[in-house]
């Protein structure tokens, strides 16, 4: 598998069009090897943090469970909990969890805390929505109709 070509993903524009066919395709691809009853512990050892000032069903279950059916752990820091940029700054909250952690998922009230996140971790930062923008949905619906319809130029 390849590697994307930044390391956060804020808005669908950090991404190239390469780096989206290679989403598409490895999402493709792991779901056909699940489906076969193939257990690919791509993500053993490895820890996905998972901000969420607002709760979320739909995020926070698919996330848990792309981490466990990839052998890896997603830690879940609830509304209240983190207090982000509260007790300690968005920075200092950013550098803790980057010691700690393989990536981290934040689902924010503002954007501009998503950038601060971003800015101060040493990790990946993934948007999983701001008052701004839902890269992860948005990637989701594309992928979906691309799934169901084929080359989406087409049609």
């Amino acid at each position: 598998m390849g590697r994307l070509s930044k390391k956060d993903l804020l808005t669908c524009q950090d991404l190239s069009q390469q780096d989206i066919w290679l989403i598409f395709e490895t999402a493709k691809d792991l779901k056909n090897s699940y489906y076969r009853g193939e257990r690919l512990e791509l993500l053993k050892g490895k820890n996905l943090a998972m901000i969420f000032e607002e709760p979320s069903t739909r995020t926070r279950v698919s996330f848990e469970v792309a981490m466990s059916q990839l052998g890896g752990h997603a830690l879940y820091l609830r509304p209240g909990e983190i207090h982000l940029g509260v007790r300690e700054t968005v920075g200092d909250t950013a550098k803790a969890l980057s010691r700690y952690v393989d990536a981290i998922v934040a689902r924010l009230f503002k954007h501009e805390t998503l950038v601060e996140l971003a800015k101060h971790a040493t990790v990946p930062v993934i948007n999983g929505l701001t008052d701004w923008l839902h890269p992860i949905q948005a990637l989701s619906d594309v992928y979906t109709m691309w799934e169901h319809f084929g080359d989406l130029k087409k049609n």
